[in-house]
This record gives structure tokens, sequence and C-alpha cells, in this order.
């Protein structure tokens, strides 16, 4: 699977960080994993995914502790 240049950052606004992955949902657990942002009182982490090319973005709500990822709502 192809990977492609993603712009990731948290919703409640964290720096910009690039990563690369084969989808959004991908790009958002990838950042997860190298930058452990930290989790809200859910224990959730939500990030707003953006692909480097196209502009589109994409918006996650991560449950920390077992990976599990939803659209933001």
């Amino acid at each position: 699977m192809a990977e492609h240049k993603f712009v990731v950052h948290r919703k409640s606004g964290d720096r910009n960080r690039t990563v690369r992955g084969s989808s959004f949902e991908d790009a958002a657990l990838i950042y997860l994993e190298e930058f452990h942002p930290p989790a809200d009182a859910t224990g959730d982490v939500m990030l707003i995914v953006r692909h480097d090319e196209t502009g589109r973005e994409q918006c996650f709500r991560i449950e920390v502790a077992s990976g599990r990822t939803a659209p933001c709502s």
C-alpha cells in the first residue's frame, strides 16, 4: 500500500507534526505512537489529520488504552 504524507496535530491545538502513513487513520495511530500526546479526562486523544498534498482533513478520537479509533463528533 502506498504511503502518503500527513500533517497531524491535537484538536486542542498542538504543534503540527508530519508523518507518513497508508491512510488518515494509520497516520493518526502513528502520530499517537511516536509523539505520545496526553489524553483527556476520558482517556482519549482527538487528532486532526490533513493530507499534505490534497489538504483534505479528518478528525479522529482515539482511545489511548485500546487504540480504538472513531470519527470526532
